[in-house]
């Protein structure tokens, strides 16, 4: 039986109206004012509607702040992140869930206990890393007293103080940002809701781990990994703070910097209609990805396939 409720009806469609109007009104102003000139922007009140300047804007923003090459470096970023935090995500997951060896849920603790550490708060810790990629194993060195014995050695004092950075590189903006504890999780859970007749069937056949997971765990997947593909991948694209760190050549900075590089001064006009066109461009990627893998989005987050 059907329970006809008109009220709440009409208080759910008031509710999501007024959510869908607080939520796209920013996006409106940013696009009326990338339509003005710098006069019209300023003003107060600002015009509501459309002008005619949005091409020149465009244009404008375009070479100012060369936000080809930010886009496709975005992409980079972006792709890259996506891409490491999924492969790492299944492989963790896959480990924790198939395979016993000492220690497994203490490893599987320490890694969702990772979440209560974003980037910021380990931002010190992992620009000194990035900016020597070596020095976890050169620490391991003078913990194992290696610098010694290659000094006994060779006769004379050597020191492992080799340097590999990672700043001003798309290394740098992508591999310390491509472990997921959240994403882990996600494929964990998933995976214990697997039968377990499947591994064993697999073992009969004579299929090996990795013929296991390539097989019969990815295929099953495909959904949970369409989702966090559209959030990991925004996820990227959003990055300010650690791009801003790890890059100072304006060749890697990437198209958030750029925005923000076209905010007013305090000494200088305010040019609100450019810095509004350049968060129009920025916004365009990951509003196409959601659009076209909506669907798999959306599946991944309520359906659970076996």
């Amino acid at each position: 039986m059907t329970e006809r409720t008109p009220i709440l009806d009409i208080l759910t469609h008031v509710f999501l109206i007024l959510g869908i109007l607080v939520t796209g009104f920013p996006i409106y102003v940013a696009l009326v004012a990338a339509t003005l000139t710098p006069q019209e922007v300023n003003g107060l009140p600002m015009p509501m509607f459309f002008g005619d300047q949005l091409l020149v804007n465009l244009q404008e923003t375009w070479s100012r702040a060369d936000l080809g090459l930010q886009l496709f470096n975005s992409a980079v970023q972006a792709i890259g992140i996506t891409i490491g935090k999924v492969a790492i995500s299944i492989l963790s997951a896959f480990a924790i869930v198939y395979f016993d060896f000492r220690f497994k849920m203490t490893a599987f603790w320490i890694i969702f206990m990772s979440l209560m550490l974003p980037i910021e708060v380990r931002i010190v810790p992992t620009y000194e890393v990035a900016a020597n990629a070596l020095t976890p194993f050169i620490w391991l060195g003078e913990v194992l007293g290696l610098d010694d014995l290659a000094s006994w050695i060779a006769g004379e004092r050597v020191s492992f103080d080799v340097k590999v950075s990672l700043l001003n590189s798309y290394a740098g903006l992508i591999f310390p940002l491509i472990a997921s504890a959240t994403a882990t999780f996600l494929f964990r859970q998933f995976f214990l809701t697997v039968p377990n007749e499947m591994c064993e069937a697999a073992k009969v056949d004579g299929a090996g781990p990795m013929r296991f997971l390539a097989d019969i765990l990815l295929p099953l997947s495909r959904t949970n990994i369409a989702a966090l593909c559209v959030i990991l991948f925004i996820y990227g694209w959003n990055q300010y703070l650690w791009p801003l760190l790890v890059t100072t050549d304006p060749s890697y900075s990437t198209v958030v910097i750029g925005i923000a590089k076209l905010m007013p001064s305090p000494e200088a006009v305010p040019e609100w209609n450019l810095a509004m066109t350049a968060a129009l461009i920025a916004m365009a990627p990951p509003v196409l990805v959601v659009v076209f893998l909506q669907r798999l989005f959306v599946r991944g987050l309520v359906e659970s396939e076996k």
